[in-house]
């Protein structure tokens, strides 16, 4: 797989009858590794290992009712006291980043309502802090620390 613009990482990957996985620390499962998937499973650390969120306030591809159809997200930070912190979509590094990923993470945001937006195929990271109540978005420079 290709190098990524996240810091190095213990990733864990295997390869079972001659299909290669990668472990996912929040689903505590084997997946198969995909290019969005290796993506994904390092953004996990980096939002635990580099930016300290809990592991356990992490949900990975869950489904959501957007208008009346059912969709997937790949990663939200739920903070138990406040709600959703962030959202975050995941792409494979050869896609680029386009409107139309901006408008699939806004779609899935009317429904979850979080604070902060990620976008980011491995290679190109974009951050986002939301406004519910204006309904506008401001880029960041970095995602904030929990900490923060």
């Amino acid at each position: 797989m290709v190098s990524l613009g996240f810091p190095k990482y213990p990733v864990r990957v295997k390869s079972t009858e001659n299909k290669p996985l990668i472990f996912d620390p929040v689903r505590k499962k084997w997946s198969m590794l995909t290019p969005e998937e290796w993506v994904r499973v390092h953004c996990l650390y980096y939002l635990t290992e580099t930016k300290g969120y809990p592991l356990s306030w992490i949900r990975v591809e869950q489904k959501i009712e957007v208008y009346t159809t059912y969709k997937r997200f790949d990663i939200v930070i739920q903070n138990p006291n406040k709600g959703i912190e962030l959202l975050v979509e995941c792409k494979s590094p050869s896609v680029a980043i386009k409107q139309s990923a901006f408008d699939q993470i806004a779609q899935y945001n009317l429904k979850l309502k979080s604070k902060y937006l990620m976008i980011t195929n491995g290679l190109i990271h974009y951050f986002c802090r939301m406004s519910i109540d204006q309904k506008s978005l401001t880029f960041i420079d970095i995602l904030p620390d929990y900490s923060e």
